[in-house]
């Protein structure tokens, strides 16, 4: 380790030890909470999530058509179940979530006919999936089991399956000149039925291990069965992923995601309340990145380089010794939550300073999580004394102090951890309306708020911050890209490498997270789209209007997790009209489709 950044390490260690907490008896302001303005709706908003949940749990095989129609039902009779309220009597909080539970219902039905169209194109490489299906809606529906008959049906499946299976591999054969059926698919097609097929596997245990053993002829009839059954669809699934989706190569593997279409990106801009098209949103952040770059380029000057890619490489070099990084990540969420305490920006609960916990990311979760990930128990990327040489360097270098020092209160407080503790406590029922654009904006909200006011105390720290900041613009353009067809995983890869200056490694492990770990496709930009419309909030209401930052700031998380806009809403006290449509241009006015 330099000596400068042993001597800061030094000072922040320092610093932890006068900012550590002491763990006192507190009591809670229980007259506070019975006086906590609600909504009207909040019973009603409850009431649909549980019903919602306990849909889910009776429906659980897919595809299923017997699914999709009572789910239309439920939408149906909530859309009709809502419009018998009486919207005009209801208070700012009720109105909130009235539109929001509307968008909701509306949403779900559209989420039908998207992935009714997905389940078509993958239909052609799962044939027996209804089938299997079938056993288990026969199963939920406590009809009476044929042990023969279920025997029979087993057997059937295992020839659909080892028939699919023949076709796949004859397609990956040379071209007969079409004398015979060849399956062919995209690998992203390719991905989503392999994913369903380790469904229906999954579908297909629950059912058998429902009756084996407690019906002895369901055993006698269907054990060799099932084994057959189990065996050629985890041998199907294994085909479709080595063979047709390239998992073979292992962690060489290509990332194969699955791009959404402009069709279900606007859908999903709809009900996040994001009032610009796919491609204004990429000129948002490539406008974003440009003031990125003119600060990148004067933190380096001060250190004395003119290309700040090499500024950067300095820095990455300034991490603490192996072992020393729980240390590290101790300090800097003591240091942030005194920064924030010294100033009164916001109310932050000693309880919630008391629980948090940390953990380390294991070198394999490290592959796909190659940095810090957050809540509650912060978990920490760093080398372990299983890794390869490089792999080490890559994971001290991606995980330097001063990059440490913009993420863990990212993680932490302000950021994730006290936003699930406020969710836990305010508005509670709002968890129903979770977005990206609230989560993960506010917590890069604080990292714009935090270098506004300082927090940064040097060239190195504003190094740290802006390649964060690169990051999320980089994660605008690259995953909206993508989603529209536009950009390959590859050169998503080369992008982050080469606009941001990740470690190549460390850039292939976020875009495959960002395509292959489940996220929406929403869900990379809305780091930095609800991080400007927060920033645009706080202009409006505490710069222009009469709310303090401690107010201000308080508010947004005792009024629970939803769009930002309706936040918005929420702070203003506008009584929204039942028709509300999406307005609020937070970025300005873009050019663009």
């Amino acid at each position: 380790m330099q000596k400068n950044s042993l001597i800061r390490f030094l000072l922040l260690a320092s610093i932890a030890l006068l900012t550590v907490v002491p763990l006192v008896a507190e009591t809670p302001d229980l007259v506070a909470v019975t006086n906590e303005v609600t909504s009207e709706l909040a019973s009603i908003v409850a009431r649909y999530s549980s019903d919602s949940r306990a849909l889910s749990r009776r429906y659980d095989a897919s595809p299923s058509p017997a699914a999709d129609v009572r789910w239309r039902s439920f939408y149906d009779g909530w859309k009709t179940a809502m419009a018998e309220i009486d919207f005009d009597d209801l208070s700012v909080e009720g109105r909130i979530d009235y539109i929001l539970l509307n968008k909701e219902i509306e949403y779900g039905l559209q989420s039908l006919e998207i992935e009714g169209k997905q389940v078509a194109e993958a239909a052609p490489l799962i044939p027996f999936a209804s089938q299997i299906v079938a056993l288990q809606e026969s199963r939920r529906n406590f009809e009476k089991v044929d042990p023969g008959g279920a025997a029979k049906a087993l057997d059937g499946i295992t020839n659909v399956i080892k028939d699919t299976h023949a076709s796949v591999e004859r397609g990956l054969e040379k071209d007969d000149g079409g004398k015979e059926a060849r399956l062919t698919a995209t690998k992203s097609v390719a991905k989503r039925a392999a994913g369903a097929v380790d469904d229906l596997s999954r579908t297909l245990e629950d059912w058998h291990g429902h009756y084996d053993g407690f019906d002895p002829l369901f055993s006698w009839w269907t054990r060799e069965p099932y084994e057959k059954a189990h065996t050629a669809i985890e041998a199907y699934s294994k085909l479709l992923r080595e063979k047709l989706v390239g998992e073979e190569a292992g962690e060489d593997a290509p990332i194969v995601g699955d791009p959404a279409g402009r069709d279900s990106l606007m859908a999903d801009l709809e009900v996040a309340m994001i009032p610009y098209t796919p491609e204004q949103l990429i000129a948002i952040g490539e406008r974003e990145f440009e003031w990125c770059d003119r600060e990148m380029k004067k933190a380096a000057a001060e250190l004395g380089y003119d290309d700040w890619h090499d500024a950067l490489e300095y820095v990455k070099g300034l991490h603490v010794e192996p072992g020393r990084q729980v240390e590290l990540t101790r300090d800097l969420a003591n240091e942030a939550i005194a920064f924030l305490r010294d100033r009164d920006l916001l109310t932050i609960p000693p309880l919630a300073v008391e629980i948090w916990r940390m953990t380390m990311l294991s070198p394999e979760r490290q592959k796909v999580a190659p940095f810090f990930l957050g809540g509650e128990e912060v978990q920490v990327a760093f080398p372990t004394d299983t890794m390869s040489h490089d792999e080490k360097l890559m994971a001290m270098r991606g995980n330097n102090i001063h990059f440490s020092r913009a993420v863990v209160h990212h993680e932490l407080i302000p950021g994730h951890h006290l936003q699930g503790f406020m969710i836990e406590r305010y508005q509670s029922h709002r968890r129903l309306f979770y977005t990206p654009f609230w989560m993960e904006g506010w917590a890069l909200y604080w990292e714009m708020r935090l270098w506004d006011l300082g927090f940064p105390q040097s060239p190195e720290d504003r190094i740290g911050m802006l390649f964060w900041r690169m990051h999320r613009c980089a994660r605008i353009v690259f995953s909206l890209k993508f989603h529209l067809g536009e950009m390959a995983p590859q050169e998503a890869i080369d992008y982050l490498v080469e606009r941001v200056g990740h470690e190549r490694d460390n850039a292939t492990a976020e875009v495959r997270r960002s395509f292959e770990g489940g996220y929406p496709p929403l869900y990379q930009l809305a780091y930095m789209m609800g991080a400007l419309q927060l920033r645009a909030l706080h202009e409006e209401m505490v710069v222009h209007g009469e709310m303090t930052e401690k107010e201000f700031h308080d508010a947004i998380l005792q009024g629970g997790i939803m769009p930002i806009e309706m936040v918005r809403a929420r702070l203003r006290g506008d009584l929204l009209e039942r028709d509300y449509k999406t307005s609020w241009r937070y970025a300005g006015e873009v050019k663009g489709r």
